[in-house]
């Protein structure tokens, strides 16, 4: 009789799915399936496994950066499309309208952390101090709007070494790379009042000028997988990689933070947000699906079990929310509701 109800069960969800969207394709799930940011990966995928221990099927958890996560989860409602999106920053106006256009109606935001955009250098490597004035100059293609040609750290920054500018960092798809652009070039940019100006007069101009990234090897488009870049920064102590906070916690054996105006990278400076690189992480959940795929309301109600000072996460090197931000998300992952699109960018 259980057998049987839990056949039941599954060819339920199977047809509630279809009815979502996915029956064109014959496909159908008995799993959650999450997609997105690297930096979230091993949260999400330590989330994952600690719902399998409930008896639940695992959900399947997939890094391709933030954007092209979120442009999966827009594409459609339905079996064949993802039920999360796992993001380093926050879901663009605009990407939230393709999901609308898309028939994805009903979104649920759940900030389920925070994290820092860490610059790293080699455990032997020079000890460099930077500005984010200093890596806008090195890595902008247009500093100032005009073309980019410093070779050396000290082209950058007398005060700097001269050593070759070569940074190891994450591709477009990325919100790492989002978040470099926005909280480090756009920063160093705004420095200048005739950038500010700018701003103010025509945006996509200035968002041109202060975050379009070199493209003549200073700057190294290094995929999805930060390990490589810690690979990398072992090899070359005089090289700088870019990535999420966690991975330069985990590998400290092998690197040392980069100070970033003054502030090293840790904990307690992501956490108070001293440090120009922290940022929030979030989950978007598909509330078309909640009733449909096995395990993704038990996926979203585990992520707020093991968010806390004392809970699994913390232990895998994610900086913990405030309490009230906790309170508030842990609520939205109880019992999720469709998000608030007025203050999206």
């Amino acid at each position: 009789m259980t057998r049987f109800k839990t056949l039941a069960f599954a060819a339920i969800s199977s047809v509630a799915l279809a009815a979502c969207g996915g029956g064109s394709s014959g496909a159908s799930r008995d799993a959650a399936w999450a997609v997105g940011s690297s930096t979230i990966y091993p949260f999400a995928a330590a989330v994952a496994e600690e719902v399998a221990k409930g008896g639940v099927k695992a959900p399947k958890v997939e890094q391709n950066g933030s954007g092209a996560g979120i442009k999966m989860f827009c594409e459609g409602v339905g079996a064949k499309f993802p039920d999360i999106a796992n993001a380093s920053r926050r879901i663009k106006k605009s990407e939230f309208e393709t999901c609308q256009k898309n028939g994805v109606k009903d979104i649920a935001e759940i900030q389920v952390g925070l994290d820092g955009i860490a610059f790293a250098e080699g455990k032997s490597g020079p000890g460099i101090a930077l500005t984010p004035v200093d890596v806008y100059k090195a890595l902008a293609a247009n500093p100032f709007g005009k073309p980019n040609t410093a070779k050396t750290w000290k082209d950058v920054n007398p005060a700097l070494p001269a050593l070759p500018i070569l940074v190891y960092g994450p591709p477009t798809t990325s919100g790492t790379r989002d978040a470099l652009a926005e909280l480090i070039l756009a920063k160093g940019c705004d420095t200048d009042p005739a950038m500010k100006a700018l701003k103010e007069k025509d945006a996509d101009a200035h968002k041109k000028v202060c975050t379009e990234v070199r493209e003549d090897g200073a700057y190294v488009d290094s995929g999805e997988e930060d390990n490589l870049i810690v690979q990398k920064l072992a090899e070359n102590p005089n090289a700088i990689g870019v990535f999420g906070f966690s991975f330069l916690e985990e590998n400290m054996d092998k690197l040392k933070g980069i100070t970033m105006g003054g502030v090293q990278p840790t904990y307690a400076s992501i956490s108070d947000f001293s440090y120009p690189g922290a940022r929030p992480l979030y989950i978007y959940v598909k509330m078309a699906h909640l009733n449909s795929v096995p395990g993704l309301k038990e996926f979203i109600a585990t992520w707020a079990k093991v968010w806390g000072p004392d809970g699994l996460l913390k232990s895998k090197g994610m900086v913990i929310s405030p309490d009230d931000v906790r309170a508030k998300n842990a609520l939205i992952a109880a019992n999720p509701v469709a998000m608030d699109a007025s203050t999206l960018k």
